[in-house]
């Protein structure tokens, strides 16, 4: 595979691992007015937080709308979009991804790309010049279980399939970490996408995030620690999260901001149709690409 292919792999697996229900870009659309807007104390934003928390959760899928764009962060600056539905419990993901990012610094780059999870594995639709270099097969896939199975090491293997199952959580777990917050308040009333909203704001340093996420119980000590130490090299002190809720008790939207050494990471998801059924099915496999199946044959894996 070409060097171009594999960034836009690692692109691809980037975004994905995002979408998890956060969300960022601090200049959206949101209006203020329409809903009866009144201030509200911590103990109430709890109440409407955790009631978020309740719904989301219970609901399972939903269709989602998300903008990431970095700037200054090593060679990946630019935005890339992606559009579909996700599904958590279990974790599955439809979306098109598009976006300067996936042109991978190539002239004539693919305008989108179709990317799917199912069943613990990543497909990526790498496009037909690519399809010329892979036998003639379109789809890429990343399986993390069956490397995991086939190394024998069991802690390995609950680590990496931990990770993968992380890598698509419901949006509801981002509520229950914003109930995290220190500073958690209440901003205003609001209009997201013609919905009259809620808007809610807080801040988690990194060390609260990780603390609160399940996969991060997964490291040994020494990786915790190098983990925490490389990401204060980084500059990153913590996130910026906002939320918006519906009058149904549903998120419309959420928000993340994230400020490093080196740049920006901004993240935007608005979400709708909660409840939505995820038909996901897996490419043929005649027209997918094994990665770890032909880097064993190789002698690689």
């Amino acid at each position: 595979m070409s060097t171009s292919a594999w960034k836009r792999a690692g692109i691809a697996l980037t975004a994905a691992a995002v979408v998890t229900g956060i969300a960022g870009c601090q200049d959206g659309d949101a209006k203020a007015g329409g809903a009866e807007s009144r201030a509200q104390s911590h103990g109430d934003v709890t109440k409407v937080i955790q009631a978020a928390y309740e719904k989301t959760s219970a609901a399972r899928a939903a269709k989602v709308r998300m903008t990431m764009s970095m700037e200054g962060v090593g060679a990946e600056s630019g935005t890339v979009e992606m559009t579909g539905t996700q599904g958590w419990n279990p974790a599955v993901m439809d979306f098109t991804m598009k976006g300067s990012m996936l042109s991978a610094g190539k002239p004539g780059g693919p305008e989108q790309m179709h990317v799917i999870m199912l069943d613990q594995a990543m497909y990526m639709d790498m496009g037909a010049e690519q399809a010329a270099g892979m036998d003639g097969k379109r789809w890429l896939k990343l399986d993390l279980k069956a490397v995991a199975e086939a190394s024998g090491d069991k802690a390995l293997q609950k680590q990496m399939t931990g990770g993968l199952d992380n890598m698509n959580q419901d949006p509801s777990q981002q509520l229950a970490l914003l109930l995290d917050s220190p500073d958690l308040k209440h901003v205003g009333a609001e209009k997201v996408n013609g919905m009259e909203t809620q808007h809610y704001r807080g801040t988690l340093t990194f060390e609260q995030m990780l603390k609160a996420n399940e996969s991060s119980k997964l490291l040994s000590k020494e990786d915790h620690d190098k983990l925490i130490a490389n990401v204060r090299k980084a500059g990153l002190k913590g996130y910026d999260t906002e939320l918006w809720v519906t009058e149904d008790g549903y998120p419309a939207r959420m928000n993340l901001g994230m400020t490093m050494a080196q740049g920006t990471m901004q993240i935007r998801a608005d979400y709708s149709d909660y409840g939505t059924k995820v038909a996901v099915q897996a490419p043929p496999a005649k027209e997918t690409v094994d990665l770890f199946e032909a880097l064993k044959g190789s002698g690689k894996a």
